[in-house]
């Protein structure tokens, strides 16, 4: 089994597509296009590290830079997005890397399948040498990795990663990040049995369904008797306090909260509602985390994880490798920024003197990637 794989795809592929795939001959070598499947070790293994031991490595045809790279995104209605979007322009513009690149483009189309899909086949049509993909639906962009790979364009995915051979994926293990917010949880309600808040991101995305997925793995598997409420925040903190408000306006009390993002707006819907504090486990917002520590001696204990926007700079430097005809995973896993009370560090964990939508730990050391906050925010969101 390729590393597409049932195992492999812990971020998102089900097993039953796994094995469709192989049913359909899918495998590095059945490509008839695209980087061709190799032996590792790849390129710098501290940064591009392997999904997990069995993953496999791609090697495609060299390049001459410098190299056209485009950054087909998708949904850009939050404050992640729009850092990410910075963070990409921003080491664009960096020096060192801004000498590989002739061109460096970048579309947002919203929630529009369509229009995204569009978008990279623009790039693709157009000649550019890689393209970059956070897509809105994981198995949609399957005919786009196919068209990319015959016209010899490198294809990449993260965070929302496309679930198909022929292109490099990097991520952070979402399905785990959902299960580490229900064992914290579960860890700090007293008692067996309550209601909790899940506020779910974007309908269709696959980080979504895969943290939604991990958490309630670890609730169905507790034996405990929680009542889930499910409401959908689009990681969106002002779409996340009205629809935290509204929950808790309809339903009273909730024992617990776990928020995949906008959850400086959960919280601040809970205090509004005098709601008593509870367990909430969220997102890696600074405004979230500035939260937590001024309430904690009130009651408010919180976890907080996830993947800083930076993860798209990661994916920039493995389009650049792959350019290069440099070896690198299939799968590139990203380590996981996680702090819980009553261990949140001012200065290290939140930063009092940043806005609240700035996502702390938005740095890659492994991979020599790291901004400041005034380097990312004198970008615009804008296409470009």
């Amino acid at each position: 089994m390729t590393a597409f794989g049932a195992k492999r795809w812990s971020v998102g592929l089900s097993a039953s597509l796994a094995l469709a795939w192989l049913a359909l001959g899918w495998s590095g070598a059945a490509l008839a296009a695209g980087p061709e499947e190799v032996a590792g070790p790849g390129i710098d293994p501290n940064c591009f590290k392997p999904w997990e031991a069995s993953t496999k490595f791609y090697k495609a045809a060299k390049k001459n830079g410098p190299y056209r790279i485009a950054l087909a995104n998708g949904f850009i209605g939050n404050t992640w997005r729009i850092q990410m979007i910075k963070t990409a322009k921003a080491y664009a513009d960096q020096p060192e890397i801004k000498a590989m690149l002739k061109e460096f483009k970048v579309v947002s189309t919203g929630e529009d399948l369509a229009a995204q899909i569009a978008a990279a086949d623009n790039f693709i049509n157009s000649g550019f040498d890689a393209v970059i993909v956070n897509a809105l639906n994981p198995a949609a962009f399957a005919p786009v990795v196919k068209r990319a790979n015959a016209a010899g364009v490198a294809i990449l995915s993260f965070d929302n990663v496309i679930e198909a051979p022929g292109q490099v994926i990097v991520n952070v293990d979402q399905v785990e990040l959902g299960r580490l917010a229900a064992k914290w949880l579960l860890k700090e309600i007293k008692g067996d049995a309550g209601k909790l808040l899940e506020v779910r991101g974007p309908s269709g995305n696959s980080v979504d369904r895969d943290r939604h997925n991990g958490f309630h793995e670890v609730l169905d598997k507790s034996g405990k008797k929680f009542e889930v409420i499910e409401v959908v925040g689009k990681w969106d903190d002002g779409t996340a306090q009205k629809v935290t408000a509204d929950a808790v306006a309809v339903h009273k009390k909730f024992d617990g909260v776990y928020v995949q993002g906008g959850s400086t707006g959960t919280v601040r819907a809970l205090i509004d509602a005098g709601h008593p504090f509870i367990p909430v486990s969220g997102e890696t917002e600074n405004g979230f985390r500035k939260l937590c520590a001024q309430y904690a001696d009130k009651g408010l204990h919180c976890s907080s994880a996830g993947t800083g926007p930076a993860q798209v700079a990661v994916t920039i430097k493995a389009a650049i490798a792959e350019l290069q005809g440099s070896t690198i995973p299939q799968a590139i896993a990203l380590p996981v920024s996680y702090v819980e009370y009553p261990n949140i560090k001012q200065g290290e964990d939140y930063y009092p003197e940043l806005g609240d939508n700035f996502f702390v730990g938005n740095s890659f050391p492994a991979c020599k990637i790291g901004f400041s906050a005034t380097e990312i925010m004198g970008k615009s969101e804008a296409n470009q």
